[in-house]
């Protein structure tokens, strides 16, 4: 276990040695909050988000792009030290190679797509566009990314079974392949959505991450647990600086490949039915963002008064640290809920 907390603070540590110059570089690369307003999915003015938000305009976005870096790097310092010390890179698959690709490939993909939907918001704004890439456009490209993450799960891990608690295991075939793809886009989406307050995602996603990280320890995956180890050190520096008042923004590459990334670790521990009970927060963000979305694609008026959720609370009149920190302890009870979950026969 020591081995694992030395990799954290590794993580922590360069993060927190980077952070600062790599702020400094995004206010020179002008890569901040755009100033203009922004558009709801059918193009139309959101008049409720851009008064709560407009003081955030200027901040620097692109977080993530560090801890993708770091990440990576800590990750394969930390897999050739196993080497070089002699140490078994244990799996519980037929091959580590294969699982330490997908980890990689959704991680960097995911990002790669986010880096382009970020550039799109701050420089290269059309008509018609979800503040950034067309949501057509986006969720096709998605959709195709997952659908390659899903297919390497099932023909390289040979994973195809839901296990769910006290019911039994599951094994679902070629089916498995569209049951995961839909639960990686699907959290790759809601982390996206729920990074609206500062340290709002990065806080929840450390928290689930760390129940992950819980269950992966338990079962001696090592390529995992060496991945969140690196990816949590990272999260928690970043933390620091994107609490209110943030001075840094995560960002679509940081919220597209976290969500990614998150939903494949749950997948590879076999924990796809504890994932959105660990990930509560995460569905309750999109749940009610998609409400709202078929509400007024369908009925032509909103059934809510406003989404997501946080923005509701804002609106309510709650400040935004406190929003923050209470759904914070919301997650928390999320993981512990989950965990007895994950754990259970």
């Amino acid at each position: 276990m020591s081995t694992y907390l030395f990799v954290v603070f590794l993580s922590f540590i360069l993060n927190s040695l980077l952070i600062i110059p790599f702020i400094n570089f995004l206010y020179r690369l002008k890569f901040q909050r755009a100033h203009q307003q922004t558009k709801d999915a059918f193009n139309k003015p959101t008049p409720i988000f851009d008064r709560f938000h407009h003081h955030k305009t200027g901040t620097p976005v692109g977080g993530g792009i560090l801890i993708l870096l770091t990440t990576l790097a800590v990750f394969f310092v930390a897999l050739i030290g196993f080497l070089f010390f002699n140490q078994k890179i244990f799996t519980n698959f037929p091959s580590a190679v294969a699982e330490i690709k997908i980890l990689i490939f959704t991680f960097v993909s995911f990002a790669f797509l986010g880096v382009y939907d970020d550039l799109h918001k701050m420089f290269f704004i059309k008509k018609g566009h979800f503040f950034g890439l067309g949501m057509r456009h986006k969720l096709i490209i998605e959709i195709a990314l997952a659908a390659v993450i899903s297919f390497w799960l099932y023909t390289d891990l040979k994973i195809d079974f839901i296990n769910i608690p006290y019911f039994g295991v599951y094994h679902l075939s070629y089916f498995y392949i569209l049951f995961s793809t839909f639960i990686i886009v699907a959290f790759a989406n809601a982390v996206n959505i729920t990074d609206g307050l500062d340290g709002l995602a990065s806080g929840v996603m450390m928290i689930a991450l760390f129940c992950l990280w819980v269950v992966s320890r338990s079962i001696l995956d090592v390529p995992t647990s060496l991945f969140i180890a690196a990816w949590m050190g990272g999260l928690i520096s970043f933390l620091y600086f994107n609490i209110f008042p943030a001075r840094i923004i995560l960002g679509d590459t940081g919220a597209l490949s976290f969500g990614a990334a998150f939903a494949v670790i749950g997948l590879i521990l076999g924990k796809s039915f504890a994932l959105p009970i660990i990930g509560g927060v995460f569905v309750i963000e999109s749940v009610s963002s998609l409400i709202q979305l078929l509400g007024k694609k369908y009925m032509g008026r909103k059934l809510l008064p406003v989404a997501p959720f946080h923005l509701y609370l804002q609106l309510r009149g709650w400040e935004e640290p406190k929003i923050v920190m209470r759904i914070w302890i919301m997650s928390i009870l999320c993981a512990m809920f989950g965990l007895m979950v994950a754990f259970a026969k």
